[in-house]
């Protein structure tokens, strides 16, 4: 018969402990290892990103943004009376003088009225004329009386003055002589009552006259606003420049102050000009600064008004700098994670980067990368997660 051995029943359920007991040390310590591995680095194709070198030296820094070219002078043409446009002589975009007309406009009640105020100036001339002549006439008689009582007054003060001396010799009676001398006092009166009223009758016929003349003055200055009114329906241009707008159609009826056309005169447009900041707006909004740029130089052939324009200034010129180019994402004075090639020139480790002053095409370096560092400055945020790359 088969005797139980307790000794081996132990031992095989020890050597069954110690095999579990391993395995779990075993799984562990591989858990671990795994857990400790780094994942592995993504591979980035080399010539679908942007590396630059860091270097030291100057830079000029500079801004740039988007704005609209504005003409220096602009002319708005308005309509000085209502009329009809008759015929359009330019269009939009048309180079003009002073002297150009643009548009010819109708209005023949305006006609009519401009040749009233003509007739109505001539009659007014021709009775100033008229009343020149009647006047001058009265004048002459005027004097004329006044000559003939001044004659009657010397040859009656003759008379008195013979008749006291006859009277002292007793040739003629005192009555005679009282006579003589009575008319001799009237004839004197009149006189001066007559050149008074020379006097007078100049100064009310200068009032007259100057009553017509007025009235003269007044027809001359409406006809010669219904000639400048009729003159102004060959609208010109006013300015040097280039017609921008005309909207107008012919058979179109337009009122005074209707824009009738838009002349503007710039200076500079298009291309590669040189400038300098003439303005800065105080305000900011949405994050910008508004500044108006005056242009120097030549006007090119593309020159528009109100065309896009693209403009880059000049702020000043950082001496002994660290930079690089200008990364995808990061702002001035700022922390930022960049790529920074290892020596293998094969992989690319995160490393975080502070941002100075920056230009339009380069940033300031402060702190986390040296002369001669090789950074990738495109768009690397498909790797945010990821603190290594590799590059083929």
């Amino acid at each position: 018969m088969d005797i139980a051995r307790p000794s081996q029943a132990r031992q095989r359920r020890r050597r069954q402990i110690v095999y579990v007991a391993g395995g779990i040390m075993l799984i562990a310590l591989v858990t671990m290892g795994l857990a400790r591995l780094k994942p592995a680095a993504p591979t980035v194709e080399r010539s679908t990103v942007w590396i630059d070198t860091v270097k030291r030296g100057s830079v000029l820094r500079q801004v740039r943004g988007l704005g609209t070219l504005v003409p220096v002078e602009i002319q708005w043409i308005p309509a000085i009376t209502e009329g009809r446009v008759d015929k359009i002589r330019e269009l939009p975009g048309t180079q003009v003088k002073p002297d150009t007309v643009i548009l010819e406009l109708s209005n023949p009640q305006l006609q009519q009225e401009t040749l009233d105020a003509e007739w109505k100036l001539k009659a007014a001339e021709a009775d100033y004329k008229n009343f020149e002549v009647t006047l001058a006439s009265q004048v002459l008689a005027q004097k004329s009386e006044v000559a003939k009582i001044q004659s009657e007054y010397s040859q009656a003060k003759r008379q008195a003055d013979t008749d006291t001396a006859l009277q002292k010799l007793g040739v003629i009676s005192q009555m005679a002589m009282q006579n003589s001398t009575e008319k001799a006092q009237e004839t004197a009166t009149r006189k001066e009552i007559e050149q008074q009223r020379l006097v007078q009758s100049n100064e009310v016929l200068r009032a007259q006259l100057d009553a017509k003349q007025a009235t003269v003055e007044q027809f001359r200055a409406l006809a010669g606003l219904k000639e400048a009114q009729l003159a102004k329906l060959h609208v010109r241009a006013g300015i040097t420049g280039v017609l921008q707008e005309q909207t107008l159609k012919v058979g179109q009826w337009v009122t005074p102050g209707t824009t009738l056309a838009k002349v503007v005169q710039p200076q500079q447009h298009n291309g590669v000009i040189a400038g300098h900041v003439m303005r800065i707006d105080p305000s900011v909004v949405n994050g910008t600064v508004t500044v108006d740029v005056a242009l120097d130089g030549t006007l090119p052939q593309g020159a528009r008004p109100d065309l896009s324009v693209d403009g880059t200034i000049d702020l000043e010129r950082m001496e002994n700098v660290l930079y690089v180019g200008r990364p995808a994402f990061g702002q001035e004075q700022s922390m930022v994670g960049m790529f920074r090639l290892e020596p293998d020139d094969k992989t690319a480790v995160r490393a975080q980067v502070k941002l100075g002053r920056s230009s339009v095409n380069t940033v300031e370096i402060l702190q986390g990368l040296k002369v001669g560092d090789q950074v990738i400055l495109s768009d690397m945020s498909r790797w945010d997660n990821f603190d290594r790359v590799r590059l083929e």
